[in-house]
């Protein structure tokens, strides 16, 4: 075939290097297209069937190879339904609606909310996914990825996770170093606890009337013990001493004097103490406040019978402080944490929480957990939720208040808990396993290492993201997110087999097989895929792309004055 062969072949040249030039073009074109897979050409030789001998090189075609497993560069972007994949798969998307040319797949994940709530790529393609509902999938078939904009309604309070270890010794207000038992929580403080004071009546049979002489002789004794402490006052015709009575005095008189100097003692439970006639019999009372001391009252005749020691009624810790107590129960209790609890309407109610230590009986060492209830005086101000009680810092017994229940020993359920008037329903106090402890702490404070709750308000939607699991993740104004769909991912055996089509997507081929769908694909919020377009490499490309195409213009050239010397021959 000769010079024709040469013409043919250098045809085939011109064409195929045309070919490139196009991909090339077209890969400078995109190279900011989001998603852009450029197109390489390749080129294969076309040998005739000759003898060996007789073989030629042959002409050249071309054809395009896909680089779509080839990643571009991620980048960050500052709009969060942006997202890219890290990994060799595609979205998958679907034309807008009125085009029913089926399921695409791409590498453009520009997707941002359209006026009808869908997530719509910058080529127009709607993102697919499953749909969900409380967390959990209930989609099975990809369908196009919808917003809904609409209120989240209101969840109520059920469940308080609580954990915190308490301080085996709380310095409370009313702590005192140098007085054992100062950080308990004492019954006799509270008014509705049953508690009485100490007191004792003398035996002396008297009335209002007449001198002191007329009972009590020169150097009788009247001895009061309170607790510890015993104090003595000598009836005298010449009083001298601090404690000495004038027997002269009118009865009634002398016993003022005693209750005067009683008060001035400086003796626990003294400072407001009662020394008085009642009945025609000495009458002792220790202050209106003092629970814990006894009282005997004795002495010489007439009080030479001492009356037995008075143990005071101490009365029992209340379930219910009333607000007229509440300064005092703050002073003997520490904090323990706060929260905001929500009504089956949306309404938001604080509730605090205060603990007061009880006992501190080794091996049983026990504990009072109380919670405000908002409520304004003459209410109650703090109700008592349970008691806990610890062995070496562990917790070994829980018993619940009255309108409380156990849950085992991992925590208490009120039912109704009621705070400020707002009806709350159920509202479980959940410790965990081991979420209540109490060890030595050097602050003397509560310290809590969990506590929230499961309810919220009514939210308006403000946003929609995209978390690192792949799912379209909505969030509102109070403060909750909710998983809308999962993104599904589109793997191939054969990416570079996919056809092509406009605005990046791809469409599934024989040769490339069946979609795989995968819920994890590698997706990454708030980025972009860059084109994998490399502009220095096109320039390169390019340059040896002109020069080939150069080269094979000239065998044309070079074969037309040939063909030109083999006519002039016939001359």
């Amino acid at each position: 075939m000769g010079i024709y062969g040469a013409l043919a072949t250098a045809v085939s040249g011109l064409r195929s290097q045309s070919h490139a030039m196009e991909n090339i073009s077209g890969n400078i074109a995109n190279s900011q297209t989001t998603g852009y897979k450029r197109i390489e050409t390749s080129f294969v030789d076309l040998i005739p069937d000759a003898p060996v001998k007789s073989q030629v090189p042959g002409a050249v075609t071309s054809y395009s190879r896909s680089t779509n497993d080839d990643r571009g560069d991620i980048q960050n972007a500052s709009t969060e339904t942006f997202m890219a994949l890290n990994g060799s798969g595609f979205f998958v998307v679907e034309a807008t609606a009125g085009d029913t040319s089926g399921t695409f797949y791409t590498r453009r994940g520009d997707f941002d909310i359209d006026k009808n709530g869908y997530l719509v790529n910058g080529a127009g393609y709607r993102l697919k996914g499953l749909a969900m509902a409380g967390g959990v999938i209930t989609g099975s078939v990809p369908e196009a990825i919808k917003i809904d904009n609409s209120f989240m309604p209101a969840k109520a309070s059920t469940t308080i996770n609580y954990q915190l270890n308490l301080p085996q010794l709380p310095k409370t207000a009313s702590y005192d170093a140098t007085v054992p038992g100062s950080e308990l929580m004492k019954s006799y403080s509270y008014g509705n606890s049953g508690a009485a004071n100490a007191t004792a009546t003398g035996t002396l049979d008297m009335t209002a009337g007449g001198p002191a002489s007329t009972y009590v002789a020169d150097g009788d004794t009247l001895t009061i013990k309170i607790g510890a402490n015993t104090l003595t006052y000598t009836f005298s015709d010449t009083p001298s001493g601090p404690n000495d009575i004038d027997r002269s005095l009118p009865i009634a008189n002398a016993i003022a004097d005693i209750e005067t100097k009683l008060r001035a003692s400086g003796v626990a439970g003294t400072s407001n103490a009662s020394v008085s006639i009642v009945g025609g019999m000495l009458n002792v009372s220790t202050a209106s406040n003092d629970y814990t001391n006894s009282l005997t009252v004795g002495g010489t005749a007439p009080f030479g019978m001492p009356v037995p020691a008075q143990t005071p009624n101490v009365g029992v810790l209340p379930d219910r402080i009333q607000s007229g107590d509440t300064d005092k129960f703050i002073s003997e209790s520490i904090a323990g944490g706060g929260l905001t609890l929500y009504s089956p309407t949306g309404q938001p109610v604080n509730v605090q929480m205060r603990w007061a230590k009880t006992s501190d009986t080794p091996g049983a060492e026990s504990w009072a957990l109380y919670y405000g209830t908002g409520d304004a005086a003459p209410a109650d101000s703090w109700v008592k939720a349970g008691s806990y009680t610890f062995n070496q810092g562990v917790l070994a017994g829980l018993t619940a208040a009255p309108g409380a229940t156990e849950v085992g020993m991992t925590g208490l359920t009120i039912n109704p808990l009621t705070i400020g008037g707002t009806a709350l329903g159920a509202i479980t106090i959940d410790n965990g396993a081991k979420g209540i402890t109490q060890f030595a702490d050097n602050a003397g404070s509560a310290t809590t290492t969990e506590l929230k709750q499961n309810g919220y308000g009514a939210g308006q939607f403000i946003s929609v993201g995209v978390s690192d699991t792949g799912r379209i993740v909505a969030s509102y104004t109070n403060g909750e997110t909710k998983e809308v769909a999962q993104i599904l991912v589109a793997t191939f055996n054969a990416p570079n087999a996919l056809k092509r089509g406009d605005g990046g997507v791809f469409s599934a081929t024989q040769q490339s097989g069946e979609p795989i769908l995968s819920m994890d694909g590698g997706i990454v919020g708030s980025s972009l895929e860059a084109s994998n377009t490399d502009i220095s490499e096109e320039f390169t490309k390019l340059i040896v792309t002109q020069q080939a195409y150069a080269a094979n213009t000239r065998i044309v050239s070079a074969a037309d004055s040939m063909l030109q010397e083999t006519l002039n021959m016939m001359r």
